[in-house]
């Protein structure tokens, strides 16, 4: 008799047949579906929620940024969609997602090699949980962009399904490949140029890229810092940059020391020889306003041997209630972030760790690694289009490295049926998230909510 702790695991027809048994529970067409139910929580409440914890003086420039376009508002808005997607029927396949996923949460940034490299590259609600809601995310902030650019709603849904298009397509290739394999698929700048079709939008491309060159810490060295008495110090620009009391700056470089722990021995054992110079708060992005981030100026041989690490909160995943088995997984939140973006990109920063200040979890990355985002704003159709293309595919990429890839292809299948449901619901959500925008925007007109504009 054979040993009775192996069991045949199903082959990939078996598993591509389940998934097109799942259409049976949960149509292609129910990913088309939005109504806002009877009860749904006010989306301003949600808001109101997330601001728990945050630093008090920044909620503010937080809303302020929200308020701003509907764009803007859906780009911080992710625990407003998680809730509404949560209402929503599941297929139950449930990969590492990233929780946040929309077209700005997509850019460069260097591999270990110094290669650019284009990817998903923000992860704070990053965690198991239904394919859909990334692709639900993402679909919508497509549409939502497009309106905001001026666009037709029919080039909107146009470029909605290229990108609903180039997920299934990638989910499918990808299920096809060794696992193995899965892990070393990547989009390099030289990849990209070839696969891109719109000429305005590989112009954008190679302005971005080149941008994203140059931002590295020799070069933000000038710009973020003054040198005073012979030492570089962070220069303060209220309320987005600034010190913090002597004390607190202290327990931070405690946490540093600690974070070293985290890394692989050799990274550890270079970044170990450098010391930290100057440390402050430093205010990032839309939905992150308000969490604990700071930027620490680190030097080692000389003062032009520099590099900047940020250390930023790391909560709860918006997601996380949602989906079943979240205190087993999670332990330390800054750990979570880490794992899960080593496992949705290719390659990642090889300095990314973790570490506790203050009972206050965090994670820590390079400040400045030859990031770059592409700029959605004022992007013509066939440029959308063809963007939204690209994002799709890395979003499946991201997916198929963890689990459920060949389930999910069998239930997407090789017809468009999926790709045009959920060019369906992109329309009704993003009137949805206009709407949600609009309510917002009314808080802050009967101050309810305070907004800083401009920050």
């Amino acid at each position: 008799m054979g040993n009775p702790l192996v069991t045949a695991l199903p082959d990939d027809a078996a598993r591509y047949t389940a998934g097109r048994a799942l259409r049976d529970q949960v149509p292609r067409a129910a990913l088309g579906r939005w109504k806002a139910p009877k009860g749904r929580p006010d989306p301003v409440d949600v808001l109101e929620e997330a601001h728990a914890g945050r630093v008090e003086e920044l909620v503010p420039v937080r809303v302020g940024r929200m308020v701003a376009s509907p764009y803007a508002f859906l780009r911080g808005a992710a625990a407003v969609m998680a809730e509404d997607f949560a209402t929503l029927p599941r297929t139950g396949v449930e990969p590492v997602i990233c929780g946040d996923a929309h077209l700005g949460n997509f850019g460069f940034y260097a591999s270990p090699e110094r290669d650019l490299v284009f990817d998903l590259n923000d992860f704070d609600e990053a965690h198991p949980g239904p394919w859909e809601w990334d692709v639900r995310r993402l679909t919508t902030s497509v549409w939502v962009a497009g309106r905001q650019n001026g666009l037709a709603e029919a080039t909107c849904e146009d470029a909605v399904q290229w990108c609903a298009a180039a997920y299934r397509r990638q989910i499918r290739a990808l299920a096809g490949q060794p696992l193995l394999a899965r892990s070393f698929d990547r989009l390099d700048l030289d990849r990209m140029r070839q696969e891109l079709a719109d000429w305005s939008l590989r112009g954008e491309i190679e302005r971005t890229a080149a941008l994203a060159r140059s931002r590295t810490s020799d070069r933000a060295l000038p710009k973020l810092t003054r040198e005073r008495g012979g030492v570089r110090r962070i220069v303060d620009r209220p309320p987005v940059t600034t010190h913090v009391p002597a004390p607190e700056t202290a327990r931070l470089v405690d946490g540093l020391a600690a974070y070293l722990d985290t890394l692989p021995p050799h990274w550890r054992r270079v970044l170990g020889y450098y010391h930290v110079v100057d440390l402050a708060h430093k205010v990032v992005g839309v939905g992150s306003v308000g969490m604990r981030a700071f930027v620490a100026l680190l030097q080692g041989n000389g003062p032009h041997d520099v590099v900047f690490l940020q250390l930023k909160e790391a909560r709860r995943s918006c997601v996380a209630r949602f989906v079943h088995g979240d205190t087993a997984w999670h332990r330390h939140q800054g750990e979570r972030v880490v794992e899960y973006q080593q496992t949705l990109q290719t390659v990642s920063d090889p300095l990314l760790g973790w570490t506790t200040v203050d009972g206050r979890d965090y994670y820590v990355r390079q400040f400045r690694d030859m990031k770059g985002a592409v700029t959605v704003d004022g992007m013509d159709g066939s440029a959308l289009m063809d963007y939204a293309r690209v994002c799709g595919a890395l979003l499946a990429k991201g997916h198929a490295r963890s689990t459920g890839a060949t389930v999910m292809s069998g239930y997407l299948g090789k017809g468009d049926g999926a790709d045009r449901a959920l060019a369906r619901f992109a329309r009704a959500y993003a009137d949805q998230t206009e709407s949600d925008h609009a309510a917002l925007t009314r808080a802050v007109a009967a101050g309810r909510l305070p907004a800083t504009h401009g920050v």
